[in-house]
């Protein structure tokens, strides 16, 4: 089975200097049909003003990671990270037992767009530590680069859940496969452009969960950057 999940019916908060749009339940957003996707928790599609950012606050026991589509996060935290998140890169930080932190737009001029992923750990009160990574372009164009995994193979980013996350930039006639293995999920969000994913028309914000289903197949794209999920069920 697949479904669709328009962009438009999404949750919606506008702070001034946050707009956010949630694919799952979130803060004050609560919608029974869309809490998580096995344990995938939250995707925000997150713009931050200039200038503006999460002040300092905690996380526990969660997987989050950060993925920046223009201008540049900056994080700090308490295990002593302070770094600037750009596009192509993946960080994740693993909450763990506890950690505080914070991220900011520290552009005097332009936002920050990114999206912020959470992902519930296979177990709970794990040490707190952190991964940034960077992939480029190239290794995302026409294909599906893994990103995110629990073993780190392919040089990706772990986290601590039988969970992979990968990324692709699709244009014109270039296409990609991904196997899903019986009694797992698949999760595909489309970051920006439009592509079509087993015969849906998607764009940017749009997804599709797949539930019984043995492969995601994607293509004709214009301009499209596309995450696609390969998780276990919880």
């Amino acid at each position: 089975m697949i479904t669709l999940r328009p962009a438009a019916e999404r949750g919606h908060a506008d702070h001034g200097w946050l707009d956010s749009w949630h694919s799952f339940s979130f803060a004050d957003y609560h919608d029974p049909d869309h809490v998580h996707w096995g344990p995938l928790r939250v995707i925000n599609e997150d713009r931050v003003e200039a200038g503006r950012g999460f002040g300092q606050h905690g996380h526990r026991d969660m997987e989050i990671i950060s993925y920046v589509l223009d201008g540049a996060l900056g994080h700090k935290d308490s295990m002593g990270n302070s770094s600037s998140i750009v596009p192509g890169d993946v960080q994740r930080m693993s909450a763990g037992t506890g950690v505080m932190h914070s991220e900011y737009n520290y552009s005097p001029a332009g936002q920050t767009h990114f999206l912020q992923i959470w992902i519930i750990p296979a177990q709970q009160g794990v040490t707190p530590s952190y991964e940034q990574k960077h992939f480029e372009a190239a290794d995302k164009r026409g294909r599906l680069r893994l990103v995110v995994s629990p073993d780190g193979r392919d040089d990706s980013v772990t986290i601590h859940q039988d969970a992979y996350l990968y990324a692709g930039l699709f244009d014109g006639a270039e296409t990609a496969r991904l196997p899903i293995a019986a009694g797992r999920l698949g999760y595909v969000h489309v970051a920006r452009g439009e592509v079509i994913v087993d015969g849906h028309r998607l764009v940017a914000g749009d997804a599709l969960r797949y539930q019984g289903e043995s492969l995601i197949s994607i293509g004709e794209g214009t301009g499209a950057e596309v995450l696609v999920f390969d998780l276990p069920t919880l």
